[in-house]
C-alpha cells in the first residue's frame, strides 16, 4: 500500500487480528457493488474479502470521522445484537452517539419524536438490518459509513468497509480498529503506544454465558468465606476456654489460702 502514508499501513498484529476474527470470510452471495472487494471464491462457495481493501476503507472512514468537529455529531447504529455492544463502546471511547437496538422510524426526519437527532455522519453495522436508518439519512443528506458483507445492499452507502459483519468477533474488531484510528487522528492516542482498551470489550456476549459466570462467582465466594468463619470460630472458642480456666482456678487458690489462714488463727 505505497499510495498511503507509511504510518497508516497495518502492522503484522493488525493483520493477525483480522484473520483470527474471521473478518475476511464473506457470504456465498455477492452484490454487484461488492465485487471489487472480493479476493477469491473458495471451493465451498464462501467468498474471501480482500483484507487490504478492508484496511484501506477503515483508514478512509476514520479520516472522514476525524474531520467532524463535534464528536457528538457522529451517530453509530446497530440493530443486530452482534454489533450492539460494539456500537455502545465505540460511542463511549470516541464521544459519538450510540444507538443499539431497534431504530425508531422518524429519528432523523420527525422532530416530534422523543429521540430526534440531527447527526452529521452515521456509522451502521449492517446495511440490511439498519436499512431504516440509512433510508432516513438519505432523505436529509447525511453521509453513511457502513460495515458491509459481500451480499450487503449498497443503496445510499457512501463508504463501505468490507468485513464479515455477521460475525460477532469481526464486527467488534472493526469498530475497535475504527475507534483506535479516530483517536490517533485526533491526537488523543499515540501511534507508538498500544491502546489500553482490550478488543474483547467490543465483542458480543451471550446473556446466558454472563449469567453462568455470575453464578460461578457466587458459588466460589461462600467456599472462600467458610474457612475464614471456621478459623474465627475456633479462635473465639480457644479464647473463651482460656478465660473460663483463668476464672475457675483463681477462686480455688484464694479459698485454700483463706482456709489456711483461718486455721492458724484458731490455734
Amino acid at each position: 500500500m505505497s499510495h498511503i502514508p507509511a504510518c497508516l499501513n497495518p502492522t503484522e498484529e493488525d493483520i493477525q487480528l483480522l484473520l483470527s476474527a474471521h473478518a475476511h470470510l464473506g457470504a456465498q452471495n455477492v452484490d454487484t457493488h461488492m465485487l471489487p472487494y472480493v479476493y477469491q471464491r473458495r471451493d465451498d462457495g464462501v467468498n474471501l474479502i480482500n483484507i487490504q481493501k478492508t484496511w484501506e476503507k477503515l483508514m478512509l472512514a476514520a479520516r472522514v470521522i476525524a474531520t467532524v468537529e463535534d464528536p457528538h455529531d457522529v451517530c453509530a447504529i446497530s440493530s443486530s445484537e452482534h454489533g450492539q455492544r460494539a456500537v455502545l463502546k465505540y460511542g463511549v471511547h470516541t464521544g459519538a452517539q450510540g444507538l443499539a437496538g431497534r431504530f425508531t422510524p422518524g429519528n432523523f426526519t420527525n422532530y416530534i419524536t422523543r429521540k430526534f437527532k440531527e447527526p452529521r455522519l452515521i456509522v451502521v453495522a449492517d446495511p440490511r438490518a439498519d436499512h431504516q436508518a440509512i433510508k432516513e439519512a438519505s432523505y436529509v443528506n447525511i453521509p453513511v459509513i457502513a460495515f458491509c458483507n459481500t451480499d450487503s445492499p449498497m443503496d445510499h452507502v457512501d463508504i463501505a468497509i468490507p468485513i464479515n459483519n455477521a460475525g460477532k468477533h469481526a464486527i467488534g474488531l472493526g469498530f475497535w480498529l475504527l475507534a483506535r484510528e479516530v483517536l490517533r487522528l485526533r491526537g488523543a492516542l499515540s501511534r507508538k503506544e498500544p491502546w489500553d482498551i482490550m478488543v474483547d470489550l467490543y465483542f458480543y456476549r451471550d446473556p446466558e454465558d454472563v449469567e453462568k459466570e455470575q453464578q460461578q462467582q457466587q458459588q466460589q465466594q461462600p467456599q472462600l468465606e467458610e474457612p475464614e468463619v471456621a478459623e474465627a470460630g475456633a479462635s473465639q472458642w480457644a479464647e473463651n476456654a482460656e478465660w473460663a480456666n483463668s476464672e475457675g482456678t483463681a477462686p480455688a487458690a484464694d479459698w485454700a489460702a483463706e482456709g489456711a489462714a483461718n486455721s492458724g488463727w484458731a490455734n
